[in-house]
C-alpha cells in the first residue's frame, strides 16, 4: 500500500513565492522546501547578516516541525545554500545557536543567487518522526 503525502502550509507562515508546500510528510518521513530568513510575523527578512538570517530560517523549521508534531532533534540532515563562502562562520553562528547540542548531518553549497531578494542563503531539510 503506498504511503500518502501530506502537504503542509501553515496559516501563520509567510506565503511560498513557488508552486510549492513548504513542508510535506509521508509516515514518518519530513521534508522541509528551501526556506529563506524570513520572519513570520513581519514577512520581511529577519535581517540583512547571515548570522540574524540563519537564526530565523532555524526558527522557521521549529515552526514548521511543530505542525506535525516534531521539533529539530527529528532532524537528520540540512542542506545550506549559501551566496557568499565569506558569510559562512556568521551562518554557522546562528545555526548552532538554535540547532543547540543536536547538530543533525549538513551540507552547505554555495550557489550564484536565491529567488527572494536579499535573502544571504536559504536552507531544507530531512526528518524522521513518529507518524502522525
Amino acid at each position: 500500500m503506498k504511503t500518502p503525502v501530506d502537504t503542509v502550509t501553515p496559516a501563520g507562515m509567510f506565503a511560498p513565492i513557488g508552486a510549492y508546500s513548504h513542508l510535506t510528510r509521508a509516515g514518518s518521513l519530513i521534508m522541509i522546501s528551501g526556506t529563506p530568513g524570513v520572519d513570520p510575523a513581519s514577512g520581511q527578512l529577519a535581517g540583512a547578516d547571515a548570522y540574524r538570517q540563519a537564526r530565523q530560517i532555524v526558527r522557521n523549521f521549529r515552526l514548521l516541525l511543530a505542525e506535525v508534531g516534531a521539533e529539530l532533534r527529528d532532524v537528520m540532515h540540512v542542506n545550506v545554500f549559501l551566496k557568499r563562502v565569506e558569510d559562512f562562520a556568521e551562518m554557522n553562528r546562528g545555526y548552532a545557536e538554535e540547532f543547540g547540542e543536536h547538530l543533525p548531518a549538513r551540507t552547505v553549497i554555495c550557489v550564484a543567487d536565491l529567488p527572494k531578494a536579499g535573502a544571504l542563503m536559504t536552507m531544507n531539510l530531512t526528518a524522521v518522526a513518529a507518524p502522525a
